[in-house]
């Protein structure tokens, strides 16, 4: 039987065979993963980036919904303020329809759906963050100004486009509604019917008032039609953001199963690596230094 009787190069690589074991534990006890480069499991990683994708795009579909959502929740309510100022616009065409209404009192009520005039005009001016929710899509500049030349005394600055957002693979949605078709559209002109209204009760013909109360109450309905345009919008938002939130964990668990260590099981395995690394490292010092001591005692 032989004896080896150099143990140094033995004892060399269990040392770093459990010094490599020991950071391999140390590792993945620390990041929670037993994936940490490519090399660790090549089939695991290539999936991984796949996940890294999808992941990465669901965060920009949830993120462009919350964008969308907030604009759409301000278009839909201001338009619920226009309704309610039609409405008031109703009340005061009728009261001045009624034949017995001043002609000072006809006055004071032009002067008053002229000031409900100017407020539609400012709910179509709306904007979140600085962007205006009904130009079309010229987002930057004022849909609705002061034009003298106008018949309705305003002009669209905007255009009739409308903007789209993604919210999912192949999957966008309207974000809004041209300020044209909402507020100026040629058969039913919420703008231009109060603008109507104000000169017939200017002029206090019954008739002429009682034409353009009609018009407002027409254009009350065209809005209300207009608004629910926005709550289908947001009931969509609301549907994908649920979807997408569902997708969220689905990609979690995905990247857990692939790269993740169980924290139990790597903590065992810690707990041995450092036993057996201590284990190396007390037969090193046992060995090497008496080694040492016969490689220098050897005669040259």
């Amino acid at each position: 039987m032989r004896v080896n009787t150099n143990l140094v190069p033995d004892v060399l690589a269990d040392l770093q065979q459990s010094q490599s074991a020991l950071n391999t534990a140390l590792q993945e006890v620390s990041t929670g993963k037993r994936v940490n480069q490519p090399s660790d499991d090549p089939a695991a990683s290539a999936a991984m980036v796949q996940n890294g994708i999808d992941t990465a795009n669901n965060d920009q579909y949830t993120q462009n919904i919350t964008t969308v959502q907030t604009t759409v929740q301000a278009a839909s309510s201001a338009l619920s303020s226009v309704v309610t100022s039609l409405t008031q616009a109703v009340s005061l065409g009728t009261e001045g329809a009624n034949g017995t209404t001043s002609s000072t009192n006809l006055q004071v009520l032009a002067s008053q759906v002229q000031g409900i005039l100017t407020s539609v005009v400012a709910q179509a001016n709306t904007s979140v963050g600085g962007s205006y929710l009904f130009g079309g899509t010229v987002t930057g500049t004022t849909p609705c100004t002061a034009d003298a030349s106008s018949p309705t005394g305003y002009t669209y600055n905007g255009n009739n486009d409308t903007n789209s957002v993604a919210i999912g693979d192949n999957l966008n949605v309207q974000a809004n509604l041209a300020g044209s078709q909402v507020f100026s559209n040629a058969s039913n002109s919420v703008i231009g019917a109060l603008s109507s209204l104000v000169t017939a009760l200017q002029s206090g013909s019954t008739s002429s008032i009682s034409t353009a109360t009609s018009a407002v109450s027409s254009a009350i309905n065209y809005v209300s039609q207009q608004q629910a345009f926005y709550s289908n919008a947001e009931s969509q938002l609301n549907s994908q953001e649920t979807a997408l939130q569902q997708d969220k964990v689905t990609l979690t668990t995905q990247a857990t199963n692939l790269v993740g260590v169980d924290m139990a099981q790597a903590a065992t395995a810690l707990s041995q690596a450092e036993t057996d690394n201590s284990a190396a490292l007390a037969a090193a010092a046992k060995v090497l230094p008496v080694t040492l001591l016969n490689y220098l005692s050897t005669p040259s």
